[in-house]
């Protein structure tokens, strides 16, 4: 039988326990994370090794003149500085292309994104028993990069814009699916209990319960993949999917001579993304904070 009258343990080795206890977990901490450091410098280290084999020790030669080509361009366009407005204005057609390949991928992929997020959310979802399999449809279509889905589309349809939208929205939907189907968990339940206490559809109890709660985080979500789009867009146009990254490639390959045309479309890829950055941030500032008075 426990002795009840022992005396209980002081205060100064209830501190002493705390103190000791916080100084083994922080020291276990740093050992993992010390660990990790090792692991991670020793992978680099395996990685630059293989690359420079690969490349035939060209790897370690060409590192030193990475900052060769950008200064060659720069040279060239401030050569040809007067011809800059006319490369903007020539190209700016490619530009709106490239916008519109962002803004189709982002619509659509949101749209199929808020489904799927619906469909694999507990306590909103139409199939219970299929959240999983709708939840490994959205890590699927996250999981494969766009370049990798834009190259099987251009081999099936060829090139163009329509396969960079396709590939750009089909990991659009996976990507806002998983970010909707989170905010999707911090909506309330009540509202869709209450529509289906009157006879609502499920179509009906997402619309009128759940949207009007997720809606500004929703269309915030879509504005940052936006931006992201935007830059995904002019990257495929490299691998033949249009935009103002085919003629970005074009110039480019072309070498010295045009590197003025490479200058005017890095300076409106800048300022697209800058501008873009700069309105979605406030919208979104608006949406998630309110107006402000």
């Amino acid at each position: 039988m426990a002795d009840l009258t022992a005396a209980p343990p002081s205060g100064a080795s209830t501190t002493e326990a705390i103190r000791a206890q916080y100084v083994d977990l922080t020291r276990r901490k740093r050992l993992y994370g010390s660990i990790l450091l090792i692991v991670f410098i020793a992978m680099m280290v395996a990685g630059f090794r293989t690359a420079d084999d690969r490349n035939a020790g060209s790897f370690a030669d060409g590192f030193t003149r990475i900052f060769d080509y950008p200064a060659e361009v720069l040279s060239e366009a401030v050569e040809k500085a007067a011809q800059l407005p006319g490369h903007v204005m020539h190209f700016f057609p490619a530009l709106v292309e490239t916008l519109n390949i962002a803004a189709a991928s982002t619509l659509i992929g949101a749209i199929f994104g808020t489904l799927f997020s619906l469909l694999a959310t507990r306590g909103m979802a139409l199939w219970p028993s299929l959240i999983p399999l709708f939840r490994r449809v959205m890590d699927i279509c996250r999981a494969i990069p766009e370049i990798v889905i834009a190259l099987v589309l251009i081999f099936l349809l060829g090139g163009g814009p329509v396969p960079a939208m396709i590939a750009i929205a089909i990991h659009t939907a996976g990507a806002l699916g998983k970010l909707f189907s989170e905010v999707n968990e911090n909506a309330s339940l009540k509202p869709i209990e209450g529509l289906s206490s009157v006879g609502a559809t499920w179509a009906q109890r997402m619309w009128l319960g759940v949207i009007p709660q997720v809606g500004p985080n929703y269309v915030s979500y879509a504005l940052l993949r936006f931006e992201i789009n935007i830059r995904a867009s002019a990257i495929l146009g490299f691998v033949g999917a249009g935009g103002i990254g085919y003629e970005l490639k074009n110039a480019m390959s072309w070498g010295k001579g045009r590197y003025d045309e490479a200058a005017a479309i890095f300076i409106l890829l800048f300022v697209t993304i800058v501008v873009v950055d700069q309105i979605s941030g406030k919208l979104r500032d608006r949406l998630i904070n309110g107006a402000k008075p």
